[in-house]
């Protein structure tokens, strides 16, 4: 057997929203190292370009477009952009994400809720609703919804970012159901403690990270890469089957 296509993404144009750092950053690059041509998206153009030129300077295929995905004006700008630019889309990673508050829930106030549902779920199902006539036209299109562990048991502290994520993975599962027909696979990752800087007030604070030590299988932080070489794996024919899957990749901590 002949694996040396398994995971490759060559000719393959992937959106990438909240690129230009953390798990979308660490997405886009190994997407490009796989040989897609990859579209990054965030709020400031000029943090953009300079991901964009950094990912170049390496041979890879990367073109960035400023989006406030809470914003369904700018989804409808960003796609058309996108097929602009590259003519299709193959990928779609939904990856931006808002958590405003850290409390009680009975604390956040309806303006923080209305945020969070803004950015984490109307924003990803209005942007795969925008992507659907191209996705598809693409001989093997595949849809990537970035949750949280918080979407499969919520999170103390975290309630509507985790309620959030809940929804996002009904709404991976919904679509999967709908788009199966059209070949369009719709598959969701719910990352756990993952070193990144919208992590950070987690992984930074040492009595947090001491009780999670004493239960978490796997004693230490996941990196983002090794969510980016998930969703490799569900972007590519490798995943071919695939569909409405929710994969955990925390350490354990939800067994």
């Amino acid at each position: 057997m002949d694996l040396s296509n398994a995971f490759s993404l060559n000719d393959k144009v992937a959106l990438i929203t909240g690129g230009s750092r953390g798990i979308g950053y660490a997405i886009a690059e190994i997407f490009a190292a796989a040989g897609a041509k990859v579209v990054i998206s965030s709020r400031k153009q000029e943090t953009l370009n300079q991901i964009a030129d950094k990912l170049k300077s390496k041979g890879y295929e990367v073109f960035g477009i400023a989006c406030n995905v809470g914003k369904i004006e700018e989804l409808e700008t960003l796609v058309k952009m996108t097929i602009e630019k590259y003519g299709s889309i193959d990928i779609l990673v939904n990856n931006a994400a808002s958590n405003p508050v850290f409390g009680p829930i009975h604390e956040t106030s309806l303006e923080a809720f209305d945020k969070i549902m803004q950015v984490n779920v109307k924003a990803p199902f209005e942007l795969m609703k925008l992507c659907y006539p191209f996705l598809k036209k693409s001989s093997s299109p595949s849809v990537i919804n970035i949750s949280s562990i918080g979407g499969i048991s919520p999170e103390f502290g975290l309630g509507i970012y985790s309620v959030s994520k809940s929804a996002l993975i009904s709404l991976t599962k919904g679509f999967a159901k709908e788009w199966g027909s059209n070949k369009i696979r719709v598959n969701a990752i719910c990352p756990g403690l993952i070193k990144t800087k919208f992590s950070e007030p987690l992984w930074s604070n040492e009595k947090t990270m001491d009780e999670m030590m004493k239960t978490l299988p796997i004693k230490r932080i996941g990196s983002p890469d090794e969510i980016g070489l998930m969703a490799l794996f569900l972007a590519s024919t490798s995943a071919s089957y695939t569909t409405g899957a929710v994969f955990s990749a925390d350490g354990g901590h939800t067994i």
